[in-house]
């Protein structure tokens, strides 16, 4: 067991919300991506073939051939303040404690990454330090997969091994139909659109999955779908103007289809001229939206005969993305003490107050 924070009586209850990302490379070099694929695809979430033969694999090939390669595409994304999804979350993270903090919630935002820096338990660990006595995880994942969502919730539960005095703990497993979340989305396509031009054809990318994880029960598959409807829906598109595909395969087994770069290049060969591409899967920008989206299948597309590829940025540090997510938070921080308590002399001199405005009439 880890040492327990000194115990302070009589303290109030503290509320934390820690909202949690899939992880990025410390730097786009071979030596940081050697690191970070290593701690990703050791994940039994992620790859789910027997474990001595995927350790044979992942460290008898993968990562000696790999790491340089992820590096020199991350070096074409990479931002002056670091990784573009680290910069986006940790935004998000500060933004999202300024809304509830206007809305008037008195709590702790953190973020962390499931793989790579921050970590989950070296940020639950600090919010035990200040005192937080219960924690909302919040997974960035508006779609759940047990890949993505349910590794978080492994990893929290791995540190509750390891911790005497635990929080209380709840978890959001997704947010995929939330209305306000899809009118963030269906918001920010218009803009683009109308500083844009529109496309013939809208195509939603999701981060794609291995096919058999549809067959043994996961409902990642069928989430992606409805909410591509339900944007389509929002932006009063016919069902020849929309399109959901899936990205980012590895290794040879049969994943969720179609497949975003094999469409794009079909579109374009049946004679498409223009696309709009978002990624609604993603609640922030990085590698592959930046690089595999918005370089390698614009260039697919493109050189398929395609004259126009237009790509919706995710929603980052959108306004509405973020009230999205504080109305989310909201609804599940219901019964914990997370507004200020007003000061007993402000509530008597206010309830004077009224008294005296009561006599008058």
């Amino acid at each position: 067991m880890k040492p327990e924070p000194a115990y302070r009586h009589g303290s109030a209850p503290k509320t934390a919300l820690l909202f949690c990302n899939l992880g990025t490379p410390e730097a786009p070099t071979a030596a940081a991506l050697r690191t970070y694929l290593a701690q990703f695809l050791s994940d039994p979430r992620v790859v789910e073939i027997p474990r001595l033969i995927w350790m044979l694999i992942l460290h008898g090939i993968i990562l000696r051939v790999r790491p340089a390669k992820s590096a020199a595409k991350y070096a074409t994304v990479w931002l002056p303040e670091g990784s573009p999804l680290k910069v986006w979350t940790e935004r998000q993270s500060k933004l999202l404690q300024g809304l509830l903090g206007e809305r008037g919630h008195r709590l702790s935002v953190r973020y962390a990454m499931r793989y790579g820096q921050p970590s989950i338990a070296a940020q639950l660990d600090a919010l035990r330090t200040e005192g937080a006595t219960r924690v909302l995880v919040l997974p960035a994942y508006p779609q759940y997969s047990g890949a993505t969502t349910a590794s978080v919730i492994d990893d929290v539960a791995r540190w509750s091994l390891q911790t005497r005095h635990l929080p209380e703990l709840r978890f959001i497993n997704r947010y995929y139909d939330q209305p306000q979340h899809i009118a963030a989305l269906a918001d920010s396509v218009r803009r683009h659109w109308a500083e844009h031009g529109r496309s013939d054809k809208l195509v939603m990318s999701f981060h794609g999955m291995p096919a058999r994880t549809l067959a043994l029960g996961d409902p990642y598959h069928c989430e992606c779908l409805k909410t591509g409807r339900l944007l389509a829906e929002a932006l009063g598109l016919s069902r020849e103007q929309w399109l959901v595909t899936f990205q980012s395969r590895f290794g040879k087994a049969k994943w969720l289809e179609p497949y975003t770069e094999p469409s794009l290049i079909k579109l374009a060969q049946e004679g498409l001229k223009s696309v709009t591409l978002i990624c609604p899967g993603f609640s922030a920008d990085c590698l592959e939206t930046l690089e595999e989206i918005n370089q390698e299948a614009r260039e697919a597309f493109l050189h398929a005969g395609g004259q126009r590829f237009s790509y919706v940025p995710c929603l980052n540090d959108d306004p509405a993305g973020l009230r999205a997510l504080a109305d989310l938070a909201e609804q599940h921080l219901q019964g914990w003490p997370t507004r200020e308590v007003a000061d007993a002399s402000a509530l008597a001199a206010q309830r004077e107050r009224a008294l005296a405005l009561g006599a008058k009439d």
